[in-house]
C-alpha cells in the first residue's frame, strides 16, 4: 500500500465520520450509518486484503467512538471488520459488476443490511438487547433506511470518486 492510497482512505473515513456526526437521530436518536457508504466505497475502490483490513478496523474505532448507541462500541467494532472482509469476498466474487454505479449501489446496501444484522446481533448477544422485538424494531427502522441511503449516496458518490482516482492514478483497478 503506498502513502497515496492511505491517505485517500483516511479521507474517505473522515469523510465518513462527519457524516456520522451531522446525520441526524431517526428513532430513539439512532442514526443511520453514513461511515458504511464510505468504507465500501474504499474497499471497491483499494480492494486487496490490507487495504480492507485497515479501513474494517479503522471505521470500527471511529464508530465505536461516536456510537450514540448504548453499549455499542464492541457491536460496532465487530460488525465494521466483519462486514468489511464480506463486502470484499462480495466484490471479488462479482469484480465486473461490481465496478458499475448499479453494482456498487446493490453492494452498498447489501454491505449495510448485513452490517446492520451484525451489529444488532452483537448487541443482542453482548449488551443484551432485549429480545427478538426490539432486534426487528430496529432493523426496520434504522437498518433498511440506511440501506436505502447508503445505496442512493454510492449512486451519486462512486462515478465521482471513481473519476478522481483514475485522473489522480491513486488506484490500478478504477
Amino acid at each position: 500500500m503506498n502513502v497515496r492510497a492511505l491517505v485517500s482512505m483516511a479521507l474517505l473515513v473522515g469523510i465518513g465520520a462527519v457524516l456520522h456526526a451531522v446525520i441526524p437521530g431517526l428513532f430513539f436518536g439512532m442514526k443511520p450509518d453514513m461511515m458504511l457508504a464510505m468504507m465500501f466505497l474504499a474497499i471497491l475502490l483499494f480492494p486487496n486484503v490490507k487495504a480492507v483490513g485497515l479501513v474494517g478496523v479503522v471505521t470500527g474505532l471511529i464508530s465505536a467512538m461516536t456510537t450514540t448507541f448504548p453499549g455499542g462500541q464492541l457491536p460496532n467494532m465487530i460488525d465494521k471488520i466483519i462486514t468489511a472482509f464480506v463486502v470484499f469476498a462480495l466484490a471479488t466474487l462479482m469484480k465486473a459488476y461490481s465496478q458499475t454505479v448499479i453494482g456498487a449501489s446493490v453492494l452498498a446496501a447489501v454491505g449495510t443490511v448485513i452490517s446492520g444484522g451484525v451489529f444488532l446481533a452483537a448487541a443482542l448477544l453482548l449488551v443484551g438487547l432485549p429480545g427478538g422485538a426490539m432486534f426487528s424494531a430496529l432493523f426496520v427502522t434504522i437498518v433498511l433506511p440506511t440501506a436505502a441511503l447508503n445505496a442512493v449516496a454510492m449512486a451519486i458518490i462512486y462515478p465521482i470518486a471513481s473519476s478522481i482516482f483514475r485522473r489522480m492514478n491513486v488506484t490500478a483497478h478504477v
